[in-house]
């Protein structure tokens, strides 16, 4: 980079001083092999050389703690650690010695000197006298402990600037029985013993970002309990845990907090009632405490800060503009922003900037500036190692880059600074210092040109990076050489007019991040889970308790936090999909078997089953005959339809009208449409046999009638000669008897000829079931 051209010619009076005291010190004291050519003793010219990794990293030398980190006059230096012999050999007359060396002339020679943190020196004499730790002997395998306090004042620090600060352990072994350089560790140490007259302006961003844990699945009650794929966010939200020492460290921190609101939605969630994932089925969850603890304790720490909301579920913003263009997911980028200022307003009670886009490792290029900028978005952190500088000094963040946007440029020195493992307390204090160093020397490359620098660490920190960050902030004195500033300032200060402000090509985006990106496949699968939400919204009475949770899994389905998992990924895609396909299957029609159709015209009945929770409306069932010629629906139509319109867990038997026109089998198909024409689920085909009413049945029912028309004639005949016979005999006799022959005739039961008919429809196996089954409707969220 074109800053490594730091100034030059600064370290020459320190290393003419550094010549001056080690000569001194070569009178009085015992020589390192090789220390200064031509002053080492005869047995220092037969022994190895100490330079070579194998005689100088015999000896592991573990630097824990340096404080105070940045001294100043007056101030006494302590340094603490372990040293271990991971040679073969046991060491004897072991010193553990201080070594300050030549000031450091600009933030490239900081990064070489780093390279060279184990290897010994000779060029610099310890500070010697009685500040050293001196062990008889160091066995294989075993840490010792040291600590070594110096007055500041012993150091010969003269101009304010970097310097080298080694410890070393000198000893000796059986084959090599003269003092030599076993092993070493350099760290650096700032020196800035008054405040400089311009300071840079600092900003740290301090993210909030997780994984994805929630998912689209609600449980089966009218809560909308929310279903968590696991347990994860748990851990990290207790004490301890990376998210918590997050909130707790940064509390006591000069930072802007960056924040992905997905994470609030569902820590939030997590203080209700919810349900983990366990195999094929779910069980409760227990973390409701822990989760109303952390979001205490987050909104009392960013109240009054400067707090900047992502767009939800921190889309992966180059893998949209690389893969995802064409696929319709950037129409998802607005609402996220928009979602993002009301999730992090609601739960925090703070209104955050959503004026920001965050690419991953800071990497841009035209196209993810055009989709970064579709979400709302007028200013792009990006990162120095993206957008490169030709100047021999480090240039203010913010600049120009069109269209009215503007890059805010982080510092890649200081935002990689603690991407390592920083477990280890020797690490810890390495990374810390070097941060120190080169905030410091970034101040003196011009002292007179104050500047607004930004550092945006890595997005998913360990609790061990928080914590050796927040070390490196606290030991920057705001008195100093640096003063604290936020995000929004930042953004806003002048910009260096010789700063670049051209976007790199994408040909320039770096392989490794693209080879992360999220395939083209996924976004077409993103797609495919889109139209079949906005198919079933269609058809809902409620969509609202569909929408949003399959719109937020959606988002996430498109998270920067995938990069790295492809299997995950496609994972939590394919879980997102199936549960809306099984939802959208809860409204179906039932199975018929084969139907029978007797005459000419009858009733097909055809049963829409709503087992969701909610009423489906919007909903049209078609009927299709496929042999119009054979059998006709509702009169003279190839196609009928009837609007569907059903209550949560009921069921609709939807009649048609078919008629027959001639003997046979026709297929049926039965299909649910939405209003605007598309195909909602699988369509239903079955069979209707027609049997049409035959000339010898036709005989047999005409022979019949005639009988029964004979039997009437032969009736009213023999009745008429009845009441002809009564006439004849006369009036009744005293006893009120009839003349003649007594009537003991009986009058026929008048035929009912209106009874119930069997129905002319009749399947050819048992009734159609009509009642809901199975689970209700699993959406809430």
């Amino acid at each position: 980079m074109a800053e490594a051209a730091d100034f030059q010619g600064t370290g020459h009076p320190p290393a003419r001083r550094w010549l001056r005291r080690t000569a001194s010190l070569i009178a009085g004291a015992p020589l390192l092999a090789g220390l200064v050519a031509g002053a080492a003793s005869p047995a220092a010219h037969a022994a190895p050389a100490p330079t070579k990794a194998t005689g100088s990293r015999t000896v592991d030398v573990s630097l824990d703690t340096l404080t105070p980190s940045a001294p100043v006059k007056g101030d006494t230096l302590t340094v603490s650690g372990t040293v271990t012999n991971e040679g073969k050999k046991t060491i004897t007359h072991a010193q553990v010695d201080l070594r300050v060396g030549p000031r450091l002339s600009g933030r490239t020679a900081i990064d070489d000197a780093a390279e060279r943190s184990t290897r010994a020196s000779g060029a610099v004499a310890p500070i010697g006298g009685t500040y050293k730790v001196t062990f008889p002997k160091l066995t294989t395998g075993i840490p010792q402990d040291f600590s070594l306090s110096v007055p500041v004042s012993k150091l010969g620090l003269d101009e304010e600037g970097v310097y080298q600060l080694g410890v070393s352990l000198t000893g000796q072994t059986s084959s090599a029985p003269y003092d030599q350089v076993l092993g070493m560790r350099r760290t650096f140490l700032p020196w800035q013993p008054e405040a400089t007259e311009k300071k840079t302006q600092l900003t740290t961003l301090w993210p909030l970002i997780s994984t994805t844990h929630l998912s689209a699945e609600t449980g089966s009650d009218d809560q909308q309990t929310p279903v968590f794929e696991n347990d994860d966010l748990a851990t990290e939200l207790a004490p301890g845990g990376r998210l918590e020492q997050m909130v707790s460290l940064g509390n006591e921190l000069p930072v802007t907090w960056v924040i992905d609101p997905d994470l609030l939605a569902t820590a939030d969630a997590m203080t209700r009632d919810y349900r983990v994932r366990s195999g094929r089925s779910t069980i409760p969850g227990k973390h409701q405490a822990v989760a109303n603890q952390w979001l205490n304790a987050l909104e009392k720490a960013v109240q009054g800060r400067k707090v900047v909301a992502l767009p939800f579920a921190d889309p992966d913003l180059a893998s949209l503009a690389h893969r995802g263009k064409d696929s319709g997911a950037l129409s998802h980028l607005q609402p996220a922003t928009d979602v993002a200022g009301k999730t992090v307003e609601t739960i925090l009670h703070t209104k955050p900037s959503v004026d920001f886009a965050w690419p991953v490792d800071g990497a841009i290029d035209p196209s993810i500036v055009d989709v970064a900028t579709s979400a709302g978005a007028h200013k792009v952190i990006t990162r120095s190692d993206s957008l490169q500088d030709n100047l021999p000094y480090t240039p203010s963040a913010a600049r120009p880059i069109g269209g009215g946007t503007t890059a805010v440029v982080a510092d890649t020195r200081l935002s990689t600074a603690f991407q390592s493992d920083m477990t280890s307390a020797g690490s810890s204090t390495i990374a810390v210092q070097k941060f120190l160093a080169q905030t410091l020397a970034l101040t003196l490359q011009v002292p007179d040109n104050e500047r607004s620098i930004v550092v945006a660490p890595q997005r998913m920190p360990t609790a061990a990076q928080a914590q050796s960050m927040a070390r490196a902030l606290h030991g920057l004195d705001p008195e100093r050489w640096t003063e604290p500033t936020d995000l929004i300032a930042a953004a806003a200060a002048r910009p260096d007019d010789d700063a670049t402000t051209k976007v790199p090509s994408s040909s320039r985006y770096p392989g490794k991040l693209r080879g992360q990106e999220l395939p083209s496949e996924a976004f077409g699968e993103i797609r495919g889970t889109q139209d079949r939400l906005d198919n079933f919204k269609a058809i809902l009475s409620s969509p609202d308790r569909v929408a949003a949770p399959f719109a937020n899994a959606i988002d996430r389905a498109m998270s920067t936090s995938w990069r790295g998992e492809p299997d995950e990924a496609q994972r939590y895609r394919t879980t997102v999909d199936n549960y809306l396909l099984r939802l959208t299957a809860e409204v179906r029609l039932i199975k018929k078997s084969v139907l029978t159709l007797s005459g000419r015209s009858a009733t097909i009945p055809v049963t829409v089953q709503n087992q969701l929770l909610q009423g489906v409306e919007n909903l049209v069932l078609r009927l299709k005959s496929d042999n119009p010629t054979r059998l006709k629906i509702d009169g003279d139509r190839t196609v009928a339809e009837r609007p569907i319109k059903i209550d949560g867990g009921h069921s609709q038997s939807v009649k048609f009208t078919g008629a027959g026109n001639a003997n046979g089998p026709v297929q049926v198909t039965a299909q649910l449409y939405t209003v605007d024409g598309k195909p909602y689920g699988d369509s239903m085909t079955f069979q209707v046999k027609v049997s049409e009413v035959t000339p010898t049945v036709m005989l047999v029912i005409a022979g019949g009638v005639l009988l029964l028309v004979l039997a009437g004639v032969k009736m009213y005949s023999q009745r008429k000669r009845a009441v002809a016979r009564r006439a004849a005999v006369g009036p009744t006799d005293d006893r009120g008897q009839a003349g003649g022959a007594r009537d003991t005739d009986v009058e026929p039961a008048p035929t009912n000829t209106d009874s119930e008919q069997p129905s002319d429809l009749t399947p050819d196996t048992g009734p159609e079931s009509g009642e809901p089954s199975g689970a209700g409707e699993k959406v809430d969220r």
